[in-house]
């Protein structure tokens, strides 16, 4: 079974108990430090010895996370990672983090875009495609720009899973495609 179809009913859920108690932060904060366990390769080794008990290896990702996030998770949040380790599902913790901030940027007055350009665009640049896209979706707009020279010129807007692809890139292969279909 697909990671992300593991990870999105955690993710919702952990997202409805934050909109519950305005506790999005927190929440992240945990998931981010969970997360980051999970890439160790020591520790996926040590989650995955049939030597160590569930519960050792629960108290163990509790404690570490406690240490990471520096304060003491609150009884939703140790019952959370209990149950994702019970239930053998840490390996979908990175992707109950990105699944649990797409739906946190979703319901946020402000929304992150990802842009991705041939070249690095200038502060008036980014100032002027946030302002166009906060006109566009009504909402306070941060873009986090990225560079890719492969798309020649233009931009690839990103939210989630929506896409504008404005790049020349996009255009040239459009274009290929209605050259070789006729």
């Amino acid at each position: 079974m697909e990671l992300v179809t593991i990870a999105k009913p955690y993710a919702n859920a952990v997202f409805e108990i934050a909109q519950q108690d305005k506790s999005h932060n927190d929440w992240k904060a945990v998931l981010e430090a969970a997360a980051s366990l999970m890439a160790n390769e020591k520790m996926q080794d040590y989650l995955n010895s049939p030597s160590v008990a569930k519960q050792d290896k629960n108290a163990t990702i509790q404690e570490l996370v406690v240490q990471i996030t520096k304060r003491k998770l609150n009884t939703k949040e140790g019952e959370f990672l209990s149950l994702v380790l019970d239930n053998s599902r840490a390996e979908a913790l990175p992707s109950i983090l990105a699944l649990f901030e797409e739906r946190a940027n979703s319901f946020d007055d402000a929304k992150v875009f990802q842009v991705i350009s041939a070249y690095k665009l200038t502060a008036a640049e980014e100032k002027n495609i946030a302002t166009d896209l906060g006109k566009k979706y009504n909402t306070n707009v941060s873009i986090e720009a990225t560079i890719n020279d492969s798309l020649v010129g233009g931009l690839v807007v990103k939210l989630g899973d929506k896409v504008i692809d404005m790049s020349i890139k996009a255009r040239t292969d459009e274009l290929s495609l209605l050259l070789t279909t006729h």
